[in-house]
């Protein structure tokens, strides 16, 4: 039983393993890291899940996670050093590293400025020259992380008062600009023009900007995330050692490769990203394929109890507004 985000994955990878291991893979999907949560809270058993990488951090301190077995999972040496030593699971004890991104702005040059773009960043979607022309991806945390970065918060903030600003500049865009919240629906609807801009995840950006010319990918000067989703194992899986299987399965290079090409987001294989980017590769020069890394307003997600509290509630009453 495997639980992933949307569009998020090659579904050959799946029959393949179907085919070697001699098993039926239960697939489905969640929206965001909060409704996974709400899936494990009641109990629903999975092997296998995908989820980011603050949600995995709440989940291993709650011990919630069994460590991975790697006497099974031998793949780890194909990791890319951009993905390793991560905060809240430093020797991949409880998880590994599935596909990366940072959530950025994708737009219609034919129809906002690139100029503009890059000065304003975040603040854009205050134009009201963009009213009814724009995605925001329905994600409670990459909402907030968007407008604490527009007023020059960290996005990990534990401030009360700083959230509330950011609530209501999410309300200000709201009440300005009148944008569509949704999910995987902004793929197409961009890479189609159905909108003039979105907040986006790099990897849709990249397949949108790959099937539309018009569009360009900008990551904010105010700074942005840095995306880690992953694979764990919970507590409450019934067959940890297929979930072992699977996790080392999809980290060989034929199959990262598959997925990346699939989804367009980076895979953390080390070959598989050098082949891609190379000269002749599938994502040779394509913008939004690699993540901006080592810019210094840029943050990795941690998990902060306030804001894994009160966004989602809050993140409702801005789309009430």
């Amino acid at each position: 039983n495997v639980f992933n985000y949307g569009e998020y994955i090659d579904e050959q990878v799946l029959k393949n393993f179907e085919k070697e291991f001699g098993v039926k893979v239960n697939y489905s999907l969640n929206s965001n890291p909060e409704e996974m949560y709400t899936k494990l809270q009641t109990g629903t058993s999975f092997d296998v899940i995908v989820t980011s990488d603050y949600m995995i951090d709440r989940l291993i301190k709650e011990e919630r996670v069994l460590p991975l077995d790697k006497s099974i999972v031998t793949n780890l040496d194909q990791l890319s050093d951009s993905v390793k030593n991560l905060y809240f699971d430093p020797d991949n004890t409880y998880s590994v590293p599935y596909l990366w991104q940072n959530v950025v702005l994708c737009y219609d040059t034919t129809k906002i400025d690139p100029v503009k773009v890059e000065e304003k960043g975040w603040d854009i979607l205050l134009d009201p020259a963009l009213d009814g022309h724009a995605f925001i991806y329905e994600s409670p945390r990459d909402v907030f992380m968007m407008a604490f970065k527009a007023l020059g918060y960290s996005m990990n903030t534990d401030n009360p008062d700083e959230l509330q600003e950011a609530y209501e500049w999410l309300v200000k865009m709201k009440q300005t600009i009148h944008p569509s919240f949704v999910t995987d629906e902004m793929i197409d609807g961009m890479a189609q023009g159905e909108k003039w801009i979105a907040m986006m995840y790099s990897g849709d950006a990249a397949y949108a900007s790959m099937e539309n010319e018009k569009l360009a990918v900008w990551a904010p000067e105010q700074g942005t995330n840095i995306a880690i989703d992953c694979m764990f194992i919970p507590s409450n899986a019934a067959n940890p050692e297929l979930a072992n299987q699977f996790i080392n399965y999809v980290l060989d290079y034929d199959n990262a490769m598959m997925i990346t090409v699939e989804t367009c987001y980076t895979s953390p294989n080390a070959k598989v990203l050098e082949d891609v980017t190379a000269p002749g590769g599938e994502f040779e020069g394509v913008e939004g394929y690699l993540p901006r890394m080592g810019y210094e307003k840029d943050e990795i997600y941690q998990f902060v109890k306030l804001l894994n509290a009160e966004t989602p509630e809050l993140l409702i009453k801005v789309k009430m507004q």
